[in-house]
């Protein structure tokens, strides 16, 4: 089974997500590890009271790298396949990636390229967009530049604020996050440049031993 190591710095709501789709067989693996560099981040705590293992690093002080060579050693050590960053809110060093090339899985709240970085619901209020979203991506070297794995799309209505339309692209994020774990664990992502294609799904692989 495939080992998922999730890395967040606050409430955790997409970690939450994907617990439960892991629990009810939605998506097949186990998630090994839950990293922290906030002592005191919810996500922590209700992984706890899931029963993960669930580690808090401190980074405050420490070079990037430095850094993240800490958490690499701690994801290596429990044989994690696949990195989920679940509102981390640290970008990771060239280092980092190439320890997890194609392998690290990032959610936006944008759909992008429009409105990367911070605050980007707050950044599409103000554009005036009618449309906006979410975004799950391979993490490269850049900021929310890396190739795009899924997307969806959330109208913008009259009466928004950052809160209501934070609410409603959330709800999406909690879907395709996890249809995009499952593409990735299942093989099915081919790369062309910077388009992703999907592989058609394969046998499913029987139980039985080989004698």
């Amino acid at each position: 089974m495939k080992h998922l190591g999730i890395l967040l710095s606050g409430r955790g709501s997409n970690f939450e997500a994907i617990a439960r789709d892991v629990e009810a067989g939605k998506i097949n693996a186990r998630i090994a590890i839950v990293i922290s560099n906030r002592e005191d981040a919810p996500g922590l705590r209700r992984a706890r009271e899931r029963g993960l293992k669930a580690v808090y690093l401190p980074s405050k002080g420490k070079d990037r790298e430095v850094y993240d060579r800490e958490v690499v050693a701690l994801l290596n050590e429990h044989r994690v396949d696949l990195v989920c960053l679940a509102g981390f809110m640290r970008v990771l060093s060239p280092y980092f990636v190439r320890a997890f090339p194609r392998r690290i899985l990032n959610i936006h709240p944008a759909l992008l390229p429009a409105f990367a970085g911070l605050d980007a619901q707050k950044q599409a209020l103000e554009y005036g967009v009618k449309f906006t979203g979410c975004t799950v991506h391979i993490v490269d070297e850049g900021v929310d530049t890396g190739p795009i794995v899924a997307q969806a799309v959330v109208p913008v209505l009259d009466d928004d604020t950052v809160e209501t339309l934070s609410a409603r692209i959330l709800k999406e994020e909690h879907r395709i996050y996890s249809e995009a774990i499952r593409l990735m664990l299942e093989g099915r992502i081919r790369i062309e440049g910077r388009r992703i294609l999907l592989e058609p799904p394969g046998p499913r692989p029987t139980s039985e031993g080989h004698s």
